[in-house]
């Protein structure tokens, strides 16, 4: 029985995933699903370069401002609507695409996920409550008694994951490295197959700083303003995003505007480059990319989780993505 395909599109920050992943809508009358972990929430829609109105209405767009900003969207909650809205595009004879540069979702979705259960609220509460109160280092060290892996690892400023193992640990008894080592099957059968877009570097720095200007021009201060508003715990992921903790600071007095953007503009870690076997693809674009990509992966290179890397040169034209 062959089975229904999913195409990933994923890349870096103003790598040009959008306008990817809406001219394969099109082409292959395509669903939309968002797997970028910022985008799922509502109040974030500038800074997290969401898509417009304009381009929802083109196609379906899935999950996109679906969480408040005050709630967290672990991979888990991630996977059980990604799921649902893929064979939701199956059931409507449509292809799910699956956007984004989260890494973690697009594993999940792939390779499956630990069953963690679910943390009760009150140790959540416990968890960020020591962590406020003593400090990330201190709080290393108390991790450290119940989960050394976990400690080593993490650095004392990354309250979201340590505080999540401190969770883990208290609550099961057992480690998060112990519980991923339970991986279960990936949540659905699929086919899938992905499109990785990587722009060469000092384009993708020129089109993040870019982007960010238009963020700026578009209301990004009044958005994180609005955010503040809210009163949301620090340690939220929303609170990450980029551009939240410089505008912020901003909004504090504790640096200008033009310093939050400079701190904003700074590019995403180098990304993975393309393969040798696949460079002939590096300067098609568009319709006739993802028209190639689309029969290659479905003919040629069609496997279970198979990964195709491009270095799709980007132009300095306002992005969608």
């Amino acid at each position: 029985m062959a089975l229904n395909p999913v195409l990933i599109v994923a890349g870096p920050t103003a790598g040009g995933k959008s306008a990817c992943a809406l001219d394969a809508a099109e082409e292959f009358n395509g669903a939309i699903i968002n797997a970028d972990s910022m985008q799922v929430y509502a109040e974030l829609r500038i800074l997290t370069a969401r898509p417009p109105p304009a381009d929802e209405a083109r196609v379906p767009h899935r999950l996109f401002g679906v969480f408040s900003a005050t709630d967290a969207c672990s991979a888990g909650r991630w996977l059980k609507m990604a799921t649902a809205e893929i064979e939701s595009a199956w059931a409507a004879g449509r292809l799910p695409i699956i956007c984004g540069g989260t890494g973690l979702y697009i594993k999940a979705l792939t390779e499956g996920l630990s069953e963690i259960p679910e943390i009760p609220k009150e140790i959540r509460a416990r968890a960020g409550a020591l962590y406020d109160r003593i400090g990330g280092e201190a709080f290393r060290g108390e991790l450290a008694a119940l989960d050394r892996d976990a400690a080593a690892r993490l650095p004392s400023g990354d309250r979201q994951r340590l505080t999540r193992a401190w969770e883990v640990v208290t609550h099961t008894g057992a480690s998060m490295a112990s519980w991923q080592a339970k991986s279960s099957a990936p949540p659905l059968a699929a086919r899938f197959a992905g499109v990785t877009l990587t722009p060469p570097r000092q384009d993708l720095h020129a089109a993040c700083a870019a982007r960010f200007e238009r963020m700026l021009a578009a209301g990004a201060v009044a958005e994180v303003r609005a955010l503040l508003g809210l009163g949301p715990d620090p340690g939220l992921p929303a609170m990450k995003a980029l551009g939240v903790p410089e505008l912020a600071a901003h909004i504090r007095g504790e640096m200008s505007l033009d310093e939050a953007a400079e701190k904003a503009k700074t590019p995403p870690p180098p990304v993975r480059q393309a393969p040798k076997h696949l460079d002939q693809n590096a300067n098609e674009r568009g319709r006739g990319l993802v028209r190639r990509f689309y029969h290659e992966i479905f003919g040629k290179y069609a496997r279970r989780n198979l990964f195709i890397y491009s270095s799709i040169p980007i132009d300095h034209a306002p992005l969608k993505s």
